[in-house]
């Protein structure tokens, strides 16, 4: 009986060991959790595929970039399409790298002809101007843009704390300092206008973006020249350039490449410059060879729990959620997939 007692006593005492509570998922591991219904393929005919001449040590260096989808910039990759088609890039080179700033690639020497055919795009296609589709993203849905305060109140919360709620594929950071609202609209940052015209929107110059280069305006570019973003995002960019793609693959093959010692960051010498093998629209290489990627949709219930983690980190090694994110350290996540 002693025995018994003793024990109940010691219930009383020692503590109750509860479950442990789930570890809190970081940004990349609720993409990497994400549905396969939430992820969508990226097609073929929207890669470029470029290759490097191998590097130092004979490894292949191959770089892939998305094309982007209309109605952004179709002038500029129209022409794009054309160039790859003619392989007009094959023999050219990597001309400048400017530190914390962009990669530039075309023709050094300036006096490649170009294929015929090619547009001359005016200015005005920097911004597109839509007010039938206004603040609609690519499932149809008006894209909701709420600021925090405005999410915890339509949520009935005043604590402030639990960070930013995500309708649609609308996203908004306290406050953005190039553009009234940004959002993504089917995969990709956006910036939006609507007090000035409606459904006015433009692309965005975020780390991996890439735009053709162009000369003093009113020269837009063709599209032969073009760089790609390999620093703190330069929004100032933003509606002077066309902006036509994204690097989804191999980008470390451009920005580990030694910075120009010239003005800009371009190369001073032909030894200098990073020789470009070839670019192909993925369509021309072989069914077994395209690459395949797919990115999160920006329209889904994972995508919005992503861009929440991302603007209020709560994983272990974070102390306090900042509350809000720019756009630009919102990326969409992009995966290889494998050939079947």
């Amino acid at each position: 009986m002693r025995h018994l007692l003793l024990a109940a006593a010691a219930s009383l005492v020692l503590p109750a060991y509860a479950e442990e509570p789930a570890p809190i998922p970081s940004p990349g591991e609720i993409a990497a959790a994400a549905p396969a219904k939430d992820w969508i393929a990226i097609a073929a005919s929207d890669l470029l595929v470029m290759d490097l001449a191998p590097d130092a040590k004979g490894k292949p260096r191959r770089v892939v970039i998305q094309l982007m989808p209309a109605p952004f910039s179709q002038g500029w990759i129209g022409n794009i399409r054309k160039l790859a088609a003619a392989h007009w890039w094959d023999g050219t080179s990597v001309n400048r790298v400017q530190d914390n700033y962009v990669v530039q690639w075309g023709d050094a020497t300036e006096k490649k002809a170009l294929p015929s055919g090619l547009a001359t795009v005016p200015e005005s296609e920097y911004v597109v101007s839509d007010p039938a589709s206004k603040e609609m993203t690519s499932g149809g849905k008006p894209a909701m843009v709420l600021s925090k305060d405005e999410a915890a109140r339509r949520a009935g919360r005043t604590d402030g704390d639990q960070g930013l709620d995500i309708y649609g594929s609308g996203f908004e950071p306290a406050a953005d300092a190039y553009a009234p609202r940004v959002t993504f609209e089917s995969g990709w940052p956006i910036s939006l206008d609507d007090r000035n015209l409606p459904g006015q929107r433009w692309p965005l110059h975020c780390y991996g973006m890439v735009g053709v280069g162009r000369n003093m305006s009113p020269d837009t570019g063709s599209g032969a020249e073009l760089y790609v973003v390999i620093g703190q995002a330069p929004r100032h960019l933003d509606r002077n350039i066309a902006l036509v793609g994204r690097v989804v693959h191999g980008i470390e093959h451009l920005s580990s490449l030694p910075r120009g010692t010239g003005g800009l960051g371009f190369y001073e010498t032909e030894a200098e410059r990073a020789p470009i093998m070839s670019i192909r629209a993925a369509t021309e290489l072989p069914v077994a060879e395209r690459p395949r990627f797919e990115y999160l949709s920006t329209d889904s219930e994972s995508f919005r729990r992503y861009a929440d983690a991302r603007a209020n980190r709560r994983d272990p090694f974070f102390i306090r959620p900042a509350g809000g994110a720019d756009i630009c350290n919102i990326p969409v996540p992009i995966r290889p997939v494998e050939a079947k």
